[in-house]
């Protein structure tokens, strides 16, 4: 967006708040509505309000209803001047976005940058008096969001965010949007991103959506964020890539040292060691234990002597070390004997072979 379109949203935001506000004609209600929605400041609450007027909590929110109610009736009624011009920009910015958006990066499109808190409220306090939009209040479940009131109320939007989130649990797993879209009846996947962005119960990473409590799309530590750069890579890594790619990620907070990483990677039981420094996931079927461990494994699941080569074979499954690794502990541990020309067992099964 050039300064140019920058400005003239800005000014058409502005003028329509003046307008507004212009309806008011009592000094006290005009202050009760631009503290209560933080235009121009901070955004203050009923008690403060209360405080600084000498009148009870209770007398500010039934003030505040009924000065909302006429604004909205004056702009119904054509008598707000700039709003129009305020409504369509709003809605055309919707538009783009899927006909609902946080209030936050609805307000950061129109102004073309990252808004502060006085200019989040101006865009949510227009779409407040006008009815050709509608306003989710934000609360434990919801952002506060704005949407088109021409394809539903603020009642509507939230049942159809809470379907989102209904069948993502069905799913049990992180699922993209083209996924969700096959089970439901939108025009376009648009709609889903922007009806599942207002839910506080979900979040998205990488092009996937799923519970906010997923590490897979909201890693909230180190250790899940390692668990996530694994599963999307699908194959191991060694923790210095791993921790490259943590930086190089979408994740919120980034900065991670590469010690900070090998240490993670020790502590969690999800992490399997399978070479100098190279982690896998245990889910991909990798067993924790040394190069010896792992030999002593494939002969005891093998329950017979098995082939020097085959042994090597089944180990390097496990383990990201040279052949010759494996092969020196074949011979060099007492565990384990040659029974044969190339054939190897656990010295125990050789031994109890013999009495026999």
């Amino acid at each position: 967006m050039d300064s140019t379109s920058k400005d003239t949203n800005a000014l058409a935001i502005a003028k329509a708040i003046e307008n507004i506000l212009g309806v008011i004609e009592q000094d006290r209600e005009k202050e009760i509505i631009v503290r209560r929605f933080g235009i121009g400041e901070r955004k203050e609450t009923l008690e403060q309000i209360g405080e600084m007027l000498g009148i009870t909590r209770e007398r500010v929110r039934q003030l505040e209803k009924a000065i909302l109610i006429r604004l909205k009736i004056a702009a119904e009624d054509g008598k707000v001047e700039e709003l129009a011009a305020a409504e369509k920009l709003i809605v055309r910015n919707l538009t783009e976005f899927g006909r609902v958006a946080k209030v936050g990066e609805l307000a950061d499109k129109i102004y073309g940058k990252a808004t502060d808190t006085s200019e989040k409220s101006a865009v949510a306090f227009v779409g407040e008096i006008s009815a050709n939009l509608a306003v989710v209040d934000e609360n434990d479940k919801y952002h506060q969001a704005i949407g088109i009131a021409e394809y539903g109320d603020a009642s509507t939007i939230r049942t159809r965010s809470d379907e989102i989130v209904k069948l993502i649990k069905e799913y049990k797993k992180p699922v993209s949007v083209d996924q969700l879209d096959e089970k439901l009846a939108y025009e376009h996947p648009d709609h889903i991103k922007a009806l599942a962005s207002i839910s506080k119960q979900l979040a998205t990473l990488n092009g996937l959506w799923g519970l906010a409590k997923w590490p897979m799309v909201n890693p909230r530590n180190i250790r899940d964020k390692i668990f996530v750069i694994l599963e999307n890579n699908k194959a191991p890594m060694h923790f210095s890539d791993i921790a490259k790619s943590i930086s190089d990620s979408n994740f919120k907070r980034k900065d991670v040292t590469t010690q900070a990483i090998h240490n993670e990677l020790i502590k969690d039981d999800r992490f399997v060691l399978i070479g100098r420094g190279i982690y896998a996931l245990d889910s991909w079927g990798y067993a924790k234990g040394t190069v010896t461990d792992i030999i002593e494994k494939v002969l005891r699941e093998a329950g017979e002597p098995v082939f020097r080569d085959e042994i090597v074979k089944r180990v390097l499954k496990n383990r990201q070390v040279k052949e010759t690794t494996v092969l020196l502990n074949l011979q060099s541990k007492p565990q384990f004997k040659r029974t044969g020309k190339g054939m190897y067992s656990l010295a125990e099964v050789a031994t109890d072979t013999k009495k026999a």
